[in-house]
């Protein structure tokens, strides 16, 4: 996925409806305001009522966030970036994340909408419960949890300036912007792009 000329400044738009286009954008308040709720509710009800303990709890936890980090190197690498060849797929693929890229800077879609963003966590709740039965009380919680964080570094990354700390990510991820869109697929870790080898080289930046 490449562009010709990235734009900096302004926002695509993608409907003729004004309200179509107003779902599509977004604020990362609104999205904590869904989620975080909904962590310390199936976190409550997995102690208070399944009676999960303390180590229970925080392993299941650590366990989602690290399946999230590597479900979003997969889905940032092998769908966001599929190749297609017809003009209706090419369009979805846009709308799902060639819109980011043509422009980046544009903060009202950095994070993935209520409406589809809460449908997808569905699934995905469902899927886990019956991988894990009621395990995915704690489990899910993580991975909520580790999207959270990677929408929250997604968001910080294309907004503000990096601490110095956290530097090789906002340059990695500007490096998979601007150029090698092919590499730097990981935004809340380096970990798989070091698995995969994936990691754009320091001297490229």
């Amino acid at each position: 996925m490449q562009f010709d000329k990235i734009k900096n400044k302004g926002q695509a738009r993608l409907f003729k409806s004004d309200y179509m286009e107003m779902v599509t954008k977004t604020h990362p308040i609104v999205i904590y305001t869904i989620y975080f709720p909904v962590i310390a509710f199936l976190l409550y009800y997995a102690g208070a009522y399944r009676q999960f303990t303390y180590g229970k709890t925080i392993l299941l936890f650590i366990a989602g966030v690290f399946a999230w980090t590597l479900f979003e190197y997969i889905l940032h690498r092998w769908l966001f970036h599929m190749a297609v060849e017809s003009d209706r797929a090419r369009k979805i693929v846009y709308a799902i994340h060639g819109v980011h890229h043509e422009f980046p800077r544009d903060k009202e879609r950095l994070f993935m909408p209520p409406v589809p963003s809460l449908i997808i966590a569905s699934i995905f709740f469902s899927f886990w419960y019956l991988l894990m039965g009621w395990n995915v009380l704690a489990f899910f919680p993580g991975f909520l949890f580790g999207y959270l964080v990677y929408g929250s570094m997604h968001f910080a990354i294309h907004a503000f300036t990096p601490p110095s700390f956290l530097k090789a990510l906002w340059r990695n991820h500007h490096l998979h912007h601007y150029k090698h869109p092919g590499k730097g697929f990981g935004v809340s870790s380096v970990l798989w792009d070091i698995i995969f080898r994936t990691v754009p080289r320091k001297d490229e930046a």
